[in-house]
């Protein structure tokens, strides 16, 4: 296949901004591998699409979790995005940075260069906001962030409801510190999803110097005189090879990323040994460090209030919603899967919101299954900031056989009290005055929950994956580490990881647009060196 200055492996997020911002210099020639085909699906680009993405084999891995213990022995379906674009082109489609202190607590770690006065300037590098153009956000760029098209009285109640608990309404979640409610921003623009192959690669895909194959499936990497040499591959189900002769960029994830690199015998030599992989590299930290947002979803009966599950249970109200979509680009098949957000404190004492709810006019069992057939509502809460710590191994090295994902979620005590506090505060919300013309009345996890124990295993019951696992590649300064803070893989002069799973702990938010970020930043510091 010719020789390359960057072979990058893994089309997402990451992958689509380092192909574009590494073959901004002619003078360097760029290879794009990703597993998963185009992304000319319809559903992809429709937002409520999500719904005929997620478990679609078409455009989803269709991972699932090992059974947890946290979750009373509960697997969960794992969605990763399949396909050009990654999870960004089957996600919520939230923009959301997160906190000032994540950033900040990097930089306290050890890694410079990774406060958010450092990487606020590249979260402004990729913005295109509708309506914001001043010291944090930015017009011109080549994400596009735009408001929701869609509103609901029951969320604007909601969010009458927080204030009433003293939770105060915001108009940006964005500037360092998100305490407070409001309409989710999203990557949309028109009405459509603004995915990272719109975003990032379809400007860049005419350049010489790029190539990008879809269907081409990462094996292994090869390694000679300690530096990766090549990898064994497939391109459209047939065997391939290709030579690694510039530096190899991995961005396939939080769960692709460990995964090759331990098909490649690189990781912790147990592990391997057990799934049948020979050490080439000791690298204990590799797929572990596994962190993730655990969503608790509280479901709420309302009366005198329009949602959801009534609007789609008939043919008439489909056709409704399909016919302002159609018209307008607007309404139902517009909206994020979550519309409104809130950011509080469960208890005082934490020094930023440490929960976030993603407010939803509908309610449902579980992903996949009906809309209930009663008016109701979904809380959904979850913990930002987890001690809970999980991992993503091989069991074998075949690369078609799916990892071990265990998150290990509410294994922490510190994760077992804020999943107890999360739902107590969210019957105090719900007990506002602004919500009591909607006469709620707890449906899951129901109101027979009530002390400390009863609450804790009620979150392990209705308790889901938001879909952000990050971490398992972790950066770091010290030895345990699996990359540098110049996203350098220990042990290796030509190999670097830059996707989500470099985050040494997870932000305090939706974790789309720190990847976007963490590309943006992985890209400059790859020309730096090249030039150094």
């Amino acid at each position: 296949m010719g020789a390359w200055d960057y072979v990058i492996v893994g089309a997402g997020t990451a992958g689509c901004v380092l192909a574009n911002r590494l073959s901004e210099d002619p003078g360097v020639r760029v290879l794009l591998l990703e597993a998963g085909k185009s992304d000319n699906y319809i559903w992809i680009h429709i937002p409520v699409g999500y719904l005929h993405c997620m478990g679609n084999p078409r455009v989803d891995w269709g991972f699932k979790t090992a059974a947890d213990p946290g979750l009373n022995g509960r697997s969960l379906v794992y969605p990763r995005g399949k396909v050009l674009g990654g999870s960004s082109s089957i996600n919520g489609m939230i923009y959301m940075r997160g906190q000032a202190r994540d950033y900040n607590h990097w930089r306290q770690l050890g890694l410079s260069g990774w406060s958010w006065d450092d990487v606020l300037p590249y979260f402004r590098k990729s913005e295109d906001h509708y309506a914001w153009d001043n010291d944090v956000h930015a017009q011109g760029g080549n994400l596009r962030v735009e408001e929701q098209r869609i509103s609901w009285e029951l969320l604007d109640a909601f969010r009458d409801a927080c204030e009433q608990n003293g939770i105060p309404k915001t108009a940006d979640f964005n500037g360092g510190d998100n305490f407070g409610s409001a309409y989710f921003q999203v990557t949309q623009k028109s009405g459509l999803r603004w995915n990272g192959t719109k975003a990032f690669l379809r400007p860049a895909r005419n350049r010489p110097n790029l190539q990008v194959l879809t269907e081409a499936h990462v094996d292994r990497i090869q390694f000679e005189n300690g530096v990766a040499s090549g990898l064994d591959m497939s391109v459209g189900g047939e065997p391939a090879s290709l030579a690694v002769t510039g530096e190899l960029i991995l961005a396939a994830g939080a769960i692709g990323s460990p995964q090759l690199l331990e098909l490649s015998g690189i990781g912790n030599p147990d592990v391997l040994g057990k799934a049948g992989v020979e050490t080439r590299h000791a690298l204990p930290s590799v797929g572990e460090n596994l962190q993730d947002h655990l969503q608790l979803r509280p479901v709420f009966k309302v009366r005198n209030a329009l949602t959801m599950n009534e609007m789609a249970r008939s043919w008439v109200g489909k056709a409704k919603i399909g016919l302002e979509y159609l018209l307008k680009r607007s309404g139902p098949m517009a909206m994020a899967p979550s519309q409104l957000g809130v950011f509080a404190r469960t208890d005082p004492s934490f020094e930023t919101a440490n929960v976030q709810y993603h407010v939803q006019p509908l309610s449902l069992s579980k992903f996949g299954e009906p809309l209930h057939p009663f008016p109701a509502m979904t809380a959904s809460v979850c913990n930002l900031r987890p001690e809970s710590r999980g991992h993503v191994h091989i069991t074998s090295p075949d690369r078609g056989d799916q990892p071990e994902i265990l998150p290990k979620y509410l294994s922490a005590e510190a994760d077992r009290r804020v999943a107890a506090d999360a739902i107590r505060l969210t019957r105090r919300i719900m007990a506002a005055p602004a919500m009591q013309p909607y006469q709620p009345e707890e449906y899951l996890p129901g109101p027979d929950y009530t002390d400390e124990d009863d609450l804790v295993r009620a979150a392990g019951d209705i308790g889901t994956t938001i879909f952000h696992p990050v971490s398992t590649c972790r950066m770091g300064t010290d030895e345990g580490s699996v990359v540098d803070g110049r996203l350098r893989l220990r042990g290796f002069d030509n190999i670097r990881v830059v996707d989500a799973s470099v985050m040494p702990t997870i932000t305090s938010g939706n974790t789309n647009a720190p990847t976007v970020m963490i590309a943006e930043k992985g890209a400059d510091m790859i020309r730096q060196d090249r030039r150094a």
